[in-house]
């Protein structure tokens, strides 16, 4: 025969409530959100200082040009 169980519900751990799930979900968003914007803040740190390297660079051959 198959095994008897006293304690049917222990084979499957509990799910945590719907409020500790929806919480979960809100902390995973606003560490995605914090991430994307450190991400998106670098990149455009690095596209200025790109930009300025080539402002800097476009001066000097100018003045070289010219002078």
């Amino acid at each position: 025969m198959g095994r008897m169980n006293s304690f049917p519900d222990t084979d499957k751990p509990e799910k945590p409530s719907l409020f500790r799930r929806a919480l979960a979900l809100l902390v995973i968003i606003a560490i995605v959100a914090l991430v994307l914007r450190v991400a998106i803040g670098l990149i455009i740190g690095i596209f200025w200082v790109i930009v300025a390297v080539a402002a800097i660079v476009a001066v000097i051959w100018a003045l070289n040009t010219l002078l």
